[in-house]
């Protein structure tokens, strides 16, 4: 798994890119997941660019945003295409964004139509310039469900949409996400990781208590500590998919302590990846 942490995580720290990808590189991470608003900023900060990195070992594998499905259209599509140069300086591929801002439910057909055809030519605009269109599986949005999103990559219908599969937000809707991601796995380019102490607490994971800087984050814990069971489920990604080893994964740490986490859960990761494929070997050796 190519692993990247999200510097999301540091939208409430003083600290700089530069510490990040010094701290990252000797962690066994592989890439720098950039907010949007993060690489704008960093448009016009000499020494801070694709050879940077590469020095460090380290990509961008994803640029993650947030593009409007309504308002003014010549707006959204500067605004994508603005974010598609950003993440081609950084050697990204994908460009991540929301499906909407509203439940799927909740969207009336008349909007639904309107929200595709938007969406259909931001993947157009990102096609044009060689990435992908990245929709997150997440709450609030036309991708909330199992269901919702298979309507909606049915809706949208363009080669250039890919998914965000967030782990959390699939089993927060109700769905399997053992068998989720065997449904849209040609599809998915991207993974989220991060874990929840119990479902009373996923409120704490919506973007008004997130962005807060004294939001609660007493239900945000490390990944191999919460309600879901990631061993479990990643041990099946690594054994019943076609997703291994080259799947891009981001985790996405919104608590405290971002650093100590963020390091603790990289190295059960490598651990839980070395016995799955220590396993796997055996099992090979034997048959």
């Amino acid at each position: 798994m190519k692993l990247s942490l999200c510097t999301i995580s540091f939208r409430h720290h003083l600290i700089s890119l530069k510490q990040v990808v010094e701290w990252a590189a000797p962690r066994g991470f592989s890439g720098i997941e950039l907010w949007g608003v993060h690489a704008i900023n960093l448009r016009d900060r000499p020494g801070y660019d694709l050879d940077w990195l590469r020095s460090h070992g380290l990509c961008v594998p994803m640029l993650s945003d947030y593009l409007p499905v309504q308002g003014d259209r010549q707006a959204v599509i500067d605004k994508t295409v603005d974010l598609c140069r950003l993440a081609q300086s950084w050697g990204a591929s994908k460009l991540r964004t929301f499906a909407g801002n509203k439940a799927s439910q909740e969207v009336s057909a008349e909007d639904r139509r309107d929200w595709t055809l938007r969406m259909r030519e931001l993947c157009h605009t990102a096609e044009g310039h060689g990435m992908k269109l990245v929709v997150e599986m997440h709450p609030h949005t036309l991708a909330d469900t199992r269901e919702s999103t298979r309507q909606l990559i049915e809706e949208i219908n363009h080669p250039a949409l890919r998914l965000n599969f967030d782990v959390l937000h699939v089993w927060e809707s109700g769905a399997d996400p053992f068998e989720v991601i065997g449904e849209f796995e040609p599809l998915v380019a991207h993974v989220h990781l991060k874990n929840v102490r119990s479902r009373s607490f996923l409120q704490e994971f919506l973007p008004g208590n997130v962005y807060a800087p004294a939001g609660s984050r007493a239900g945000m814990v490390s990944l191999f500590n919460g309600a879901f069971d990631y061993r479990k489920f990643l041990a099946h990604v690594m054994n019943e998919t076609a997703l291994w080893p080259t799947l891009d994964a981001s985790l996405e740490w919104f608590g405290p302590n971002v650093l100590g986490t963020l390091e603790r859960d990289a190295e059960q990761l490598s651990l839980l990846e070395a016995e799955t494929l220590g396993l796997q070997a055996l099992t090979t050796a034997a048959l």
